[in-house]
């Protein structure tokens, strides 16, 4: 009897804690879940993604998700239906990823980044694209411009670009994808105006 008065209370279970969330809506209950899990999801993440960054960061987004689904949802298995939520966030970006990829490939301003070293110098007929595509290479980052101006212009590969700036690969491709995509909107909007 007197050991039981000094023990200490086990802490509440994931079924208990998702019930306290759900009745009371204190997100330090959704914390408590996202300490016990954050290596597991962090580790399914990574199996998908294949990259730290974009690991951790997904990480952090599905637990955001949490808060409102833990409210929406009947849970038997908090760990089970973690692991599917996790899994099925990662496909979801690589979908979107691999989607918008394919869309940053438009006809008139991508096709100019990676032939301007060549086939465009050299014609005079080309000469506003030139000029605008240099304009828009200076309103890009210092790192995103570098790996695109790598990429594209130099034609260097991935690995090459990463060991040039010393940037690590994923943040090599992610600089060269948002600077396509910043190319093409500072492109698309300024195109009609030269």
């Amino acid at each position: 009897m007197f050991l039981k008065l000094f023990s200490r209370a086990k802490p509440p279970q994931d079924l208990e804690l998702i019930q306290q969330y759900q009745e009371s809506g204190d997100v330090e209950l959704v914390g408590q879940l996202f300490e016990r899990y954050t290596e597991m999801v962090y580790l399914i993440c990574l199996k998908y993604l294949k990259n730290e960054d974009e690991s951790k960061d997904a990480t952090m987004h599905i637990f955001e998700q949490l808060i409102p689904a833990l409210r929406k949802h009947e849970i038997g298995n908090f760990k089970s239906w973690l692991h599917v939520l996790s899994k099925n966030y990662c496909l979801m970006y690589l979908r979107n990823q691999k989607k918008r990829g394919a869309d940053l490939i438009d006809e008139k301003t991508l096709p100019m980044v990676e032939k301007a070293a060549s086939t465009l110098a050299n014609d005079p007929d080309h000469e506003p694209e030139l000029q605008l595509l240099s304009k828009a290479l200076t309103t890009l980052g210092p790192e995103q411009r570098a790996c695109v101006e790598l990429f594209y212009l130099e034609k260097k590969s991935y690995k090459e670009v990463a060991e040039l700036t010393g940037l690590e690969m994923g943040k090599v491709k992610s600089h060269i994808q948002n600077g396509k995509r910043n190319l093409k909107i500072y492109m698309d909007k300024n195109y009609e105006q030269e």
